[in-house]
């Protein structure tokens, strides 16, 4: 489907429902592995700084997408 069929409002809703369900898998799947780290403060630290940050790249695109005028 082009994005020329839809409107910039819908446009924003789709991307929305996305990222609210990409945000929901992201941080279980990080949170479930962090239980797997060494309880350590300095490791802790590196893996939510890292991950913590991470999660945007993916979501670039799509905002992208989302804010293009037609």
């Amino acid at each position: 489907m082009s994005s020329r069929l839809l409107s910039p409002r819908l446009r924003k809703f789709i991307g929305m429902i996305v990222i609210l369900a990409f945000l929901v898998v992201y941080i279980t799947v990080v949170a479930s592995l962090a239980d797997e780290l060494p309880d350590h403060w300095a490791v802790k630290l590196a893996y939510y700084g890292f991950f913590g940050t991470l999660w945007g790249v993916p979501l670039f695109p799509l905002i992208r997408w989302m804010n293009r005028e037609e």
